[in-house]
């Protein structure tokens, strides 16, 4: 009983003292992420208007993937961080990876969408370039202006369905 015993609070405080060590990448795993209730083919034609504005590398709706070329944001990053206590980053970039997945809520048609970011910095030429965790704004903006998109789409076909229904009904 006694050697199960120690061997437990070996495990059990070896494991905690690790926890900080890997506490990003339970972090970095809260990917951001929103189910809509609309159909597939129109949350990924709302996924392509709000990423057109990015560099897009590839675009994909059988796997349902938008993937962006490495954005540099030197600029943004030592901006940000101009009035800080850390050095400034002599490089950064940032790369955008949006899924869009088709599932059913009951009977109905709803598409879940998840969108990482993953942003790389380099100090120094020595260092290497270094991943650092995203700090989420940029992933709830595309979720929020997806919901946007598809909200106001959905709106318009609301008001043409409403318009021809009318003009049905005056013939």
């Amino acid at each position: 009983m006694l050697p199960k015993l120690s061997l437990f609070l070996l495990f059990f405080l070896s494991t905690c003292s690790s926890y900080k060590e890997f506490k990003y990448i339970t972090e970095e795993f809260e990917i951001p992420s929103k189910v809509f209730a609309y159909n597939y083919n129109q949350t990924w034609l709302a996924v392509l208007q709000v990423m057109k504005t990015q560099d897009i590398e590839i675009q994909n709706q059988e796997a349902g993937v938008v993937k962006t070329r490495w954005t540099d944001n030197t600029m943004e990053l030592n901006f940000a961080d101009s009035f800080g206590s850390s050095d400034s980053i002599k490089a950064a970039k940032y790369k955008v990876i949006v899924n869009v997945v088709k599932g059913f809520r009951g009977s109905r048609e709803v598409t879940r969408v998840t969108v990482y970011r993953r942003q790389m910095i380099e100090q120094d030429f020595l260092q290497g370039w270094k991943i650092i965790p995203s700090d989420g704004i940029m992933e709830k903006v595309i979720l929020y202006r997806i919901e946007r998109e598809l909200d106001i789409r959905g709106k318009i076909k609301a008001i043409e369905d409403k318009k021809a229904k009318e003009l049905e009904q005056s013939f």
